[in-house]
């Protein structure tokens, strides 16, 4: 039996929208591009509750709300339909976090758009995946690289839903999930099953479409 985690993030209430510094595109008014990009905080969250036998903690935080097909993605005169099916994207992957951590600091796993994408890899506060902005960009000669650690909401401003971003943390029994490399999300809810002593979740909403939410 999991037991549960309390998951605090203070920048909103559990549920209510994401504010735009912690998103990686805001709305521009009055701009053809139709968004701009943001301040991509990665948000001050802590937790409590974690079991005796804690050795690790792994924060996940995905969308599962992203358009099955590109197609009407971002196009003028078009919008992404509500009845499109949708697919996950994970924006932040962060494992092997150490036992006698409670929680990260506002910045500590992004502050800022970063062109090309943050080093994946081991960090102070644990070891970073990849995220999907690394599917994303790839082929773009400005924007593609390997996108490790935190990046934000970045919607389409065309989609006739609100996204959902569930930010997960996991209690395991495992110092390390011995995961390196170019890991994203499927890799890593695969590496921690049958090693969760608890979890919880905290829900932030997000869109760029002035004519939702």
């Amino acid at each position: 039996m999991t037991n549960n985690l309390t998951v605090t993030i203070d920048a909103w209430a559990d549920g209510a929208p994401i504010p735009g510094d912690y998103a990686f595109a805001v709305q521009a008014p009055a701009s053809e591009d139709h968004v701009a990009l943001s301040g991509n905080r990665s948000p001050a969250i802590r937790w409590s509750g974690a079991p005796e036998g804690t050795r690790s903690f792994a924060i996940i935080c995905h969308d599962p709300d992203v358009p099955s097909k590109p197609d009407d993605v971002n196009q003028e005169g078009r919008t992404v339909p509500a009845s499109l099916p949708r697919v996950d994207f994970f924006h932040w992957v962060l494992v092997d976090i150490p036992a006698g951590t409670s929680g990260l600091d506002a910045g500590a796993d992004s502050d800022g758009v970063t062109a090309g994408g943050k080093e994946p890899g081991p960090t102070a506060n644990g070891v970073r995946g990849i995220n999907n902005y690394t599917d994303w960009f790839a082929g773009d000669a400005d924007m593609g690289g390997n996108y490790g650690g935190y990046d934000g909401p970045c919607p389409p401003w065309n989609d006739e839903i609100v996204h959902h971003y569930h930010f997960t943390v996991y209690a395991l029994d495992v110092e390390s999930l011995r995961l390196s490399g170019r890991f994203g999300g499927p890799e890593a809810l695969a590496a921690l099953e049958g090693h969760v002593l608890a979890k919880g979740s905290y829900v932030g909403t997000y869109t760029l479409n002035p004519d939702v939410g």
